[in-house]
């Protein structure tokens, strides 16, 4: 069992500068010249974001299941097993990092 984040990364669409105030009617000036560059880490979280949007968030149908068995009172929590699939998960993580 994995648990993975699907949470969306916030990302503004403009950015403005907290020194100067905003100018209405006047387009922000961008100086010519400047770069970005995007560390390994940086690169792979883009590539790992873009495969999360991708997917599908939720499996309803799962979800629905899980419900049933907790109003019939048949779902049981095994927080052994829980545990296992952590550990598991962050082994898988750091292996990749590698």
């Amino acid at each position: 069992m994995k648990i993975e984040n699907t949470g969306k990364a916030y990302v503004p669409s403009q950015v403005q500068d907290a020194r100067t105030p905003a100018q209405p009617g006047r387009a922000p000036v961008q100086a010519s010249g400047d770069s970005v560059q995007l560390s390994p880490l940086a690169t792979l979280m883009k590539k790992a974001e873009s495969a999360i949007s991708e997917s599908s968030e939720v499996d309803q149908k799962r979800v629905d299941e899980i419900r049933q068995a907790i109003s019939e009172g048949r779902f049981k929590i095994d927080a052994n097993r829980i545990a296992d699939g952590l550990i598991a998960s962050v082994r898988d993580m750091l292996e990749s990092r590698g």
